[in-house]
């Protein structure tokens, strides 16, 4: 447990946050894929990347990370996998789980893909399964129950025509699109389910780094031709926009000013978008060549948004929620319930906690402004809840964060980056 100090001085400072998880993940995959080395810097290194690295490891790759230098070396195999079984194991990490599922379908073996329990039950993966089958791939549930762990019979990829479901994850696309060019033929995709997906853009831009081209019609139609192949190069990874929202919100509820370093609003990360929700509220947004500058209003304004391509963000918004003027509403983010909790619940459930009048939606939450009840917030083993719940601390005494270690899936050191707003 930690308590968190509410800042007493104006706030204006300048806070540098790590690689983004998203753009590091993907990197790693898609340079163990190519043949030969390449160096990922401004790497993330966190519980999620770390799963990662492992993984491919033991699938025979050699990786040398270099913690304090925020650098992987990654000596790629070409597509191939040197071993015929394996039993991966993913902790929390949904990104890491799915992409290995298609992964391994290009070796030859049996592999098997296994995480926590939140992993087990909460985060489903029925959806990539049907797709990946639909392509030549035995790949199933263990317990036929849409979840971890998943048993890869591989045989290599043959590739053609599939139908993939992306309404709880657009994940799922992610992993098939990452593997494609290693198919034996061509892969076409067909998306349904009603979602816009900004990770996809990280996903096609990291595909293109490395020199791979992928044909598509919006987000309803992909096609990868047989025959690509990744090429080895230095890759750079950009800051988290998602873990650098709790910075700007920071500044938003206090009045105070901070600066993200080396972020920029043309980054293909959907989350750095937060900061034009943060202008509706109030909030004056700066960009420079040193990064991205908020500075926050005498008084938040109420809004009502639709978060469902930034919905990692959701959580942030609704921290500082019940510091404006009037309702906060934020639709349309239905899918968060199969994320590493079911955060729409577990939101509502905390802030009532803090005595903050709220109503639950299928798809969203409205929170009404209110004097916040000192409480030790419960994190649900999820990043996300302990990072945008801290913010409240900011602002009121007495707020305590259960289980603040949950945070190094994704930013090991938040707290300790936390204490320099003061």
């Amino acid at each position: 447990m930690i308590e968190i100090q509410p800042i007493r001085e104006p706030l204006d400072t300048t806070i540098e946050v790590p690689g983004s998880k998203s753009y590091t993940n993907r990197a790693l995959l898609v340079a163990a894929l190519a043949r030969g080395a390449s160096t990922v810097t401004g790497a993330l290194f966190s519980d999620d990347t770390r799963y990662m690295c492992h993984a491919l490891q033991e699938l025979g790759l050699r990786i040398d990370a270099d913690k304090k230098r925020a650098t992987f070396e990654v000596y790629g195999n070409g597509g191939d996998i040197p071993v015929s079984s394996a039993k991966l194991y993913i902790g929390n990490s949904g990104t890491t789980s799915r992409s290995l599922t298609a992964y391994v379908s290009l070796g030859r073996g049996s592999f098997v893909i296994d995480g926590d329990e939140p992993m087990r039950h909460g985060r489903p993966i029925s959806d990539l399964l049907d797709a990946l089958t639909q392509i030549g791939v035995s790949a199933r549930s263990q317990f036929d129950n849409g979840h971890l762990p998943v048993v890869v019979k591989a045989n290599g990829l043959e590739g053609g025509r599939t139908q993939l479901d992306v309404s709880k994850s657009s994940q799922f696309l992610t992993a098939l699109l990452l593997i494609a060019p290693y198919a034996k033929n061509s892969v076409e995709i067909e998306v349904i389910g009603d979602r816009e997906m900004p990770y996809i853009d990280i996903t096609l831009a990291v595909m293109e780094a490395f020199g791979v081209q992928v044909a598509s019609e919006g987000y309803r139609y992909f096609r990868i031709e047989g025959g690509q192949r990744y090429q080895p190069r230095i890759y750079n990874i950009e800051p988290d926009a998602s873990n650098a929202s709790y910075f700007f919100a920071a500044a938003a509820m206090t009045g105070g000013r901070v600066t993200v370093q080396h972020l920029s609003l043309d980054s293909l990360q959907g989350d750095v978008q937060f900061v034009r929700i943060l202008e509706q509220m109030g909030c004056q947004v700066t960009v420079s060549d040193i990064g991205i500058t908020v500075t926050g209003p005498r008084q938040l304004k109420g809004i009502d948004v639709d978060m469902r391509t930034i919905s990692d963000t959701a959580l942030t918004l609704a921290a500082i929620a019940p510091f404006a003027d009037s309702k906060v509403t934020i639709r349309n983010i239905e899918h968060t319930r199969w994320q590493e909790t079911d955060r729409i619940h577990a939101v509502v459930t905390e802030l009532r906690k803090l005595g903050v009048p709220v109503v639950e939606h299928q798809d969203g939450l409205e929170i009404s402004p209110a004097p916040i009840t000192p409480a030790a917030i419960d994190t649900y083993e999820d990043h996300r809840m302990a990072m945008a719940f801290s913010l409240i601390g900011l602002k009121t005494s007495g707020i305590q964060i259960n289980n603040p270690e949950c945070v190094s899936k994704t930013f090991p050191h938040y707290f300790q980056v936390l204490r320099e707003l003061y």
